[in-house]
């Protein structure tokens, strides 16, 4: 029985509710005053439903389509302007007993090399990392709790924050593990992390079972339970995702938002973020088996209907994606990128890159300052800012600025600023003049006028005075 509300993973990601939502999608993916009625909804910027938004998806109305891309190229820019926040991935461990199909990291794959890195290779790849000009990261690590336990992550995460090379600073470290316990959970949030991601992979009970058969991962409920589990032990900021191409992408889609909706019923705060990664060649992964993989119209029109039904989150796109794919994305809804990315363990330090553990094959493999420079010539403000978390603006306190739309008045100073420490720290001169002029542009897009003077004395102050780290 669907419930929203209920703790329990098969109540509020109801198998029945799903099925008749798909139905009614398809009954009325041509009812064009239907699909005007719910564009109108999502016009009020309050979001929709998993049932309006699946409508949405469904819709075979070229047109009302065109209308779908447009309102939520617009959405995403009433929520989140024109910034788009840059991180990056960094694997401490790729050791994991879990049997997941789709993934390299399985227990029985004895192809790969098993690597775990000592806290001297985290720091040196930190240090690689901030000479880039990264402040965010996500830390990865597969499942293990002899060689990953908690106490692993716990003191990489302060290795992490504790190393300041240069003007470089980790500001803000993200965490991808394992579904763990609540006591766990504290642990993280007490060590300051930023946003805690899981991706559900599949929210189809049975498929989520096959595809796990072996290892902690398999059970379920407890994998889909996580966030609840999270946001007991206080961690104000979660982030979900499906990895699209194990299902039939429109189940996926209407679990993804149920989940997003009984957060926001049952917690009071739904998904900091929304990731949308898709499956993609990998070592000991025959891609020949996922039938249901995805073409780039319907991911562009997944990300689109997304940023429609919850235009409040962060909407995220990793380097899995190419160049092209990731350029039609951030125009219908995304709002963080991965840049330069290594998605082995170690991969920031070695000359050769160690492809013989990387989990996921990278299509986009330009360097960090290619895609800085790309985002500000299609207009974008590449953003390095964690203001927010360390400002205690995270979870409802958040979401209650963000839906206002008024938590542009603290990003956009805070872009340009972050910006320009990006600009006078690790910029070349081709990026550098392009960014000069970005920051000219947008500076005069403050509204606030002492908001306006403020940022660019302290603009002045980075770019002359070799002053850093300020923030709204």
């Amino acid at each position: 029985m669907y419930n929203v509300m209920s703790a329990k993973a098969e109540e509020f990601i109801d198998d029945n509710e799903i099925m008749e939502s798909l139905a009614y999608a398809d009954e009325n993916k041509n009812n064009v005053e239907l699909i005007d009625n719910i564009l109108n909804k999502a016009r009020e910027l309050k979001g929709l439903n998993h049932r309006e938004a699946s409508v949405l998806l469904a819709c075979d109305v070229p047109e009302k389509n065109e209308e779908i891309y447009a309102l939520a190229e617009q959405i995403k820019k009433d929520f989140y302007g024109n910034r788009i926040v840059l991180f990056a991935p960094l694997y401490l461990s790729n050791y994991c007993i879990n049997g997941c199909t789709y993934c390299p990291y399985h227990g029985k794959n004895k192809n790969i090399p098993r690597v775990k890195l000592t806290q001297e290779q985290i720091k040196d790849e930190v240090i690689a990392l901030q000479d880039m000009g990264h402040k965010r990261l996500a830390i990865e690590a597969g499942e293990d709790p002899i060689n990953n336990p908690i106490e692993y992550i716990l003191e990489s995460i302060k290795t992490i924050y504790s190393i300041k090379h240069k003007n470089g600073a980790i500001r803000r470290v993200n965490v991808n593990i394992a579904a763990t316990t609540v006591e766990n959970y504290k642990k993280l949030h007490d060590a300051g992390i930023g946003t805690y991601i899981l991706f559900q992979e599949t929210y189809h009970k049975s498929s989520y079972e096959k595809l796990h058969p072996t290892g902690p991962k398999s059970d379920y409920a407890y994998h889909t339970e996580a966030m609840d589990r999270a946001m007991q032990a206080g961690i104000d900021d979660v982030g979900l995702g499906v990895l699209f191409g194990l299902d039939k992408y429109r189940y996926e889609f209407a679990g993804l938002l149920m989940h997003a909706e009984h957060l926001e019923a049952a917690c009071g705060v739904g998904p900091h973020t929304i990731s949308v990664p898709r499956v993609c060649p990998a070592d000991d992964v025959d891609l020949s088996e996922f039938t249901n993989a995805i073409d780039d119209d319907t991911f562009a029109k997944i990300v689109a209907c997304i940023r429609i039904a919850v235009p409040y989150t962060g909407m995220i796109v990793s380097t899995r994606e190419s160049e092209k794919s990731r350029e039609r994305v951030l125009h219908l809804g995304i709002s963080q990128i991965s840049g330069g990315s290594r998605t082995s363990v170690g991969g920031y330090t070695r000359e050769e890159r160690p492809e013989d553990t990387v989990q996921f094959d990278v299509s986009d493999r330009r360097s960090l300052d290619e895609v800085v420079r790309w985002l500000m010539e299609m207009d974008y403000i590449p953003s390095f800012c964690t203001a927010c978390y360390r400002e205690g603006r995270t979870g409802d306190r958040f979401m209650t600025l963000c839906k206002a739309r008024q938590i542009q008045n603290c990003c956009l100073p805070n872009a340009l600023m972050t910006l320009e420490e990006y600009l006078s720290d690790y910029a070349t001169q081709e990026t550098k003049e392009v960014g000069n002029a970005i920051i000219k542009k947008y500076l005069e897009d403050i509204t606030n006028e002492k908001v306006k003077v403020i940022t660019k004395e302290r603009l002045d102050m980075i770019r002359n005075g070799g002053e850093r780290d300020f923030r709204f």
